[in-house]
């Protein structure tokens, strides 16, 4: 006899019963039930331990919310937003909802894994994935998609202290191509009431949402993207090789990565897309954190990257604490390239 499953925050299930209910496959990560207007993800963070790096868990919580990090499909080679992981970056325009489970150990007597009913998910609309390097399966470095999730609005997740990613156990820096992702706004769904219910707990009694990420700051993100990428054309049209950095921290969750790192130059960028001094502020910190990891820091430059001029006093700081300033103009880059005069 098939039991259905209601997903209710908190449920502890198969996917088996998953499968027999919705209609999704039962052995890839990311398994989309199209009848069903369902995208199932399952995240086994131990899994990533065989092959030297974990990404997925709850990560920090930042000026939106929680967030939830989840390794993409593909075990050996880069991978792509394609596929599977394009099932993920399509759910909101194709009106799919995505429903998270987290590996939670076996069924008694058996070999099945339990799988932990965290919530239903939207794909952040700000920055969708980041781009990380680890291993494949292959024991090949690679570059590794690792999307973004926020609870849907109305959602109340039932994750829990051991759901958190990991600390690092040791320090360490990969090379990685500049990742800018410039998504197009999107439309973050309300859960249908009839597909996740809301599981109100001791544990979990406050609703966690971010749906309502302000339409004005994903329009700064995504011109911030712009940026970047546009610099970065200009750079290698010049001639410069460029590329960014992952500073993994021994004891931090997580991984750092700046914007934008010029070898030929041997220069770290930090870009906003805003000018404004609190932005400035902002990436000053920024990239006096980065260069305590960059390989040759004592004759590293840093450059504050701006979509245009700052006032006087913004600059005469900048200038003060010896960091570059490039800015962008109806014709291409102001200040580049950087001054002698800069580190």
């Amino acid at each position: 006899m098939t039991t259905t499953v209601d997903l209710v925050p908190g449920l502890i299930t198969t996917r088996d019963a998953i499968a027999a209910t919705f209609g999704c496959g039962t052995f890839q990560g990311i398994e989309p039930a199209d009848k069903a207007g369902k995208v199932f993800v399952f995240s086994d963070p131990s899994a990533g331990e065989e092959y030297g790096y974990t990404f997925d868990g709850r990560a920090e919580d930042d000026e939106y919310g929680p967030l939830y990090l989840y390794t993409g499909a593909g075990a050996k080679g880069h991978q792509k937003p394609s596929g599977r992981n394009g099932s993920l970056l399509t759910h909101a325009e194709k009106n799919r909802e995505l429903h998270l489970f987290v590996a939670h150990g076996r069924v008694p007597g058996g070999g099945a894994m339990l799988q932990r009913y965290i919530g239903q998910m939207v794909l952040d609309p700000i920055r969708p994935y980041e781009v990380r390097r680890g291993p494949g399966q292959d024991g090949v470095m690679r570059n590794v998609l690792v999307f973004r999730f926020r609870p849907a609005a109305g959602t109340t997740p039932a994750w829990i202290e051991a759901d958190r990613v990991p600390a690092a156990a040791k320090t360490s820096i990969e090379i990685v191509d500049p990742a800018v992702s410039v998504p197009a706004p999107a439309v973050v769904p309300v859960p249908k009431q009839n597909g996740a219910k809301v599981k109100a707990t001791e544990q979990h009694s406050t609703a966690e949402t971010v749906a309502d990420i302000p339409a004005a700051q994903r329009k700064v993100l995504r011109r911030e993207g712009e940026l970047v990428t546009a610099f970065e054309a200009h750079l290698m049209a010049a001639g410069h090789k460029t590329h960014s950095f992952q500073f993994t921290i021994k004891g931090e969750p997580g991984a750092l990565t700046p914007d934008l790192y010029d070898a030929t130059d041997h220069a770290l960028y930090e870009a906003k897309g805003l000018t404004t001094r609190a932005n400035v502020r902002m990436a000053i910190g920024q990239l006096l954190d980065y260069r305590r990891s960059v390989p040759n820091r004592d004759d590293l430059r840093l450059a504050v990257l701006l979509p245009s001029k700052p006032t006087e006093d913004v600059q005469e700081l900048l200038g003060e604490l010896g960091i570059g300033l490039v800015y962008q103009t109806e014709d291409g880059f102001a200040g580049w390239p950087l001054s002698d005069k800069q580190p």
